[in-house]
Order: C-alpha cells, then structure tokens, then sequence
C-alpha cells in the first residue's frame, strides 16, 4: 500500500467516522435546533472527506472537477438547508430543551410588535 492510498483510505475513512457520528447525533440530542447544528457540521465535513479522499485514489483531472464541485455544492448548501430547517421548525412550534437558553427569534417576534420574525414595520 503506497502512502497516497493509505492517505485517501484514511481520509474516506475519517469521512464515514463523521457521517457516523451525525447519523448518532439525530437519535441522541434532544430537540430540532440541536440535531440541525450537530448534522450541518458533522455531515459536511464527513462528505468533504470522502470525497476528497476518492480525489487522493483517484487523481484525474476529471475526478478533480467534478469533486470539486460536489466539495464547493456541499459547503454552499448546507448551512442554508439547516438554517431552513431550523426556521420551518420554530415556526411551526417545534419545541426547545430547557437547556435552550436563549431564542432570539422569538425575541425579534416580541420587537416586531407580534407580526412575526423580520416582519417590516408599518408605515
């Protein structure tokens, strides 16, 4: 086994330890807004990983493109699907741990005068 391989197979391998432990994170927190942060940032970074690990096996040209791509897609994307997420479950209701100290939503709620988060003031 070459040092590249080993390289690749521990990076694929530290991927898939990360996925691991955000599919483990889904079952074990409490609440909606604590599985979205801890899977956003576990997800991410274990895909980014694996592929980056296939790059290191595979090192085409092609390979580097089209990784590159699903690398720069996943790191875009993410955040904004866990932020969208997170909105759709406050709105909804979805309730917080008591060890949630702190909901600015509902804070900028209260500011708005009760016409909901980011709502434009009236004329």
């Amino acid at each position: 086994m070459t040092a590249q391989q080993l390289a690749g197979y521990l990076l694929a391998g530290l991927g898939t330890a990360l996925i691991a432990v955000a599919g483990i994170a889904l079952v074990r927190l409490p609440d909606t807004y604590n599985r979205a942060n801890a899977v956003t940032k576990a997800a991410a970074l274990g895909v980014v990983c694996v592929l980056l690990g296939v790059l290191v096996l595979r090192p085409t040209p092609f390979a580097a493109l089209a990784l590159g791509v699903g690398v720069v897609m996943q790191l875009l994307t993410t955040p904004f699907a866990a932020y969208a997420v997170a909105r759709a479950a406050h709105r909804s209701g979805a309730p917080q741990t008591p060890a949630t100290y702190r909901d600015d939503l509902t804070e900028d709620t209260h500011h708005a005068g009760g016409r909901g988060p980011g709502a434009a003031p009236t004329p």
